[in-house]
């Protein structure tokens, strides 16, 4: 298996989630806190090739932050470096948990997904 690394928040349930299904899959994994250090740029745009190019799925829509912002209007025309430059400065805008692997890229935590992708 691949290396994971798994950008997480200790107060999202989500993540935490995320973390007792590596755990109990006994996958391991590089835990680094997303607000604290979030991900590079270089991160975000390997994620979104990824995910087939679309930027909002790496924005957290459902975050404060996105809402202050008011982002949901912007992000229909924002240019991707301005989205992927956003992004890596602010982890509280990125859809978490935010896992790459060396060929996998993840947002969110959905458990059947995750079962697919690491084959559990």
């Amino acid at each position: 298996m691949d290396t994971v690394t798994i950008y997480e928040y200790s107060k999202c349930s989500t993540c935490r989630k995320a973390l007792k299904y590596l755990d109990a899959n006994k996958i391991s994994y590089n835990k680094i806190p997303i607000v604290d250090q979030p991900p590079t740029e270089k991160e975000l745009e390997t994620a979104l090739a990824r995910l087939g190019g679309d930027l909002r799925l790496l924005f957290n829509t459902s975050g404060i932050q996105y809402r202050e912002m008011k982002l949901s209007k912007k992000i229909k025309t924002m240019d991707i470096k301005e989205g992927i430059a956003l992004l890596s400065n602010n982890g509280k805008l990125v859809k978490r948990p935010f896992v790459l692997t060396k060929s996998k890229a993840l947002v969110g935590f959905k458990e059947e997904v995750w079962d697919e992708i690491f084959k559990c």
